[in-house]
């Protein structure tokens, strides 16, 4: 890391892990994740005394949330299915990553500790790691150094730095430098990534075009086995699936969905919002009860003959767009941006989204494609639906061209898997 940046960032590190002292426990986000950094290091100890086996390679995965874990989770499966051999640790920064983690079936998962030089050397020390492999972009300065150090290989996979990336400033740059420039291999998802990593610092030796992992993710999802949950959710009604929606996104939607339904009485709304505080449901629910519509929670034992279905839990969503006729990706409304449009895209489903989607390559593709459409406003939400809904020419030859550029994507998992192989040494 750039000299002079060393101490202010050593001080913002020494500060986060010190609030995890005095921040009191809680639900908030901010709470979760310092609560789960106390004694975060003693816990990769404690699971290397007990299970890490040094006769056998391990590999690291770090993946910042759920997005990014789905970039990793393809490769992953393919590592645990071909080598065997090798044991795999999992970490993640987000607490809304916690449960995704753990369903990866990793040999270790937990938090990745503050970026400190302490934390970093206490982790890799416990986790022996054969390799590091980030996942898209969440590289870390003095992990990355203090793994380079110790001859550990690092990688970057499913990688992407967008033009408008904060990551590409003066100061950041001159911070993660180094770290980009100590990665011995990259696979960029695209050209125009791989040209801007180069300027941030990458080798052009150790970098190639891979492609991104998520196609192989939603594509391997949409040709799997149905879930129980989606099977008892089956209906003849054409049906809309919501998913990741904020308050932005439900202001246009749900009043635009009232006047659908006066079109299309058997019309049925699967939603499932992006936040699932207790108040965000029942705001949903309120509306359903004032507006004469049968709500269920699909934590209900039926929902076979409710016009409305509330998404209650994290982690079905991917799922359940293997029921829309229509899909709405929520977030197009929002600062934060949209949500993936692939999973949806993936099951054949015609894809809107709101107009905040500049930063969303695959929404570009789908518009492209006409496998999805952009929505303005309350007008243009109700006008789509209801034409898509009462047109089933249309809605299959919109989502046949939505799977079929998901289709085109195929391949970066094996790719990346070999990049992977490749930093344990063949």
């Amino acid at each position: 890391m750039n000299s002079l940046l060393r101490i202010p960032y050593a001080l913002a590190g020494a500060i986060a892990q010190g609030l995890t002292y005095v921040v009191p426990d809680g639900e908030w986000k901010l709470q979760r994740g310092l609560a789960a950094r106390r004694g975060i290091v003693r816990r990769y100890r404690q699971w290397s005394t007990a299970r890490r086996d040094p006769s056998r390679p391990l590999v690291w995965f770090h993946a910042p949330s759920v997005g990014e874990g789905l970039q990793a989770l393809p490769v992953l499966q393919l590592l645990r299915s071909r080598r065997p051999d090798v044991q795999i640790a999992y970490t993640h920064y987000s607490p809304s990553a916690e449960r995704f983690a753990r369903s990866t079936h990793a040999d270790f998962v937990d938090y990745l500790p503050f970026d400190t030089l302490t934390a970093a050397g206490g982790a890799i020390s416990a986790l022996q790691p054969t390799a590091l492999v980030f996942s898209k972009l969440d590289v870390w300065p003095l992990l990355t150094e203090t793994a380079a150090r110790r001859n550990i290989k690092i990688g970057l996979i499913s990688a992407t730095l967008p033009a408008s990336s904060a990551r590409r400033s003066g100061l950041a740059r001159r911070a993660l430098a180094d770290a980009y420039a100590a990665l011995d291999r990259v696979g960029a998802i695209s050209d125009d990534d791989a040209a801007r990593l180069r300027e941030q610092g990458v080798r052009p030796d150790c970098l190639t075009v891979t492609g991104d992992t998520r196609y192989d993710q939603v594509w391997a999802r949409a040709l799997g086995p149905r879930s129980d949950l989606v099977e008892s959710l089956r209906s003849a009604s054409p049906t809309l699936v919501a998913g990741s929606t904020w308050p932005a996104d439900e202001a246009h939607l749900l009043s635009a969905w009232i006047e659908v339904r006066k079109k299309i009485p058997a019309a049925r709304l699967i939603i499932a919002p992006h936040e699932l505080s207790e108040g965000h449901l029942c705001r949903v629910t309120d509306w359903a009860r004032s507006n004469n519509l049968r709500l269920s929670r699909i934590s209900a034992a039926r929902h076979g003959a409710d016009d409305v279905v509330l998404v209650d839990r994290y982690g079905v969503l991917g799922d359940l767009y293997a029921l829309a006729d229509v899909a709405y990706v929520g977030g197009g409304f929002h600062s934060a941006g949209l949500h993936s449009v692939l999973e949806p895209a993936a099951f054949g489903a015609p894809v809107l989204f709101g107009p905040a989607h500049g930063r969303s390559r695959e929404a570009a593709g789908l518009l492209g494609c006409g496998g999805a459409r952009v929505v303005g406003d309350r007008a243009d939400l109700e006008r789509e639906l209801s034409v898509l809904l009462a047109s089933r020419e249309l809605r299959d030859s919109s989502g046949a061209a939505a799977r079929a550029m998901v289709e085109t994507g195929l391949g970066a998992a094996e790719r990346s898997y070999q990049l992977v192989r490749e930093l344990l040494g063949r």
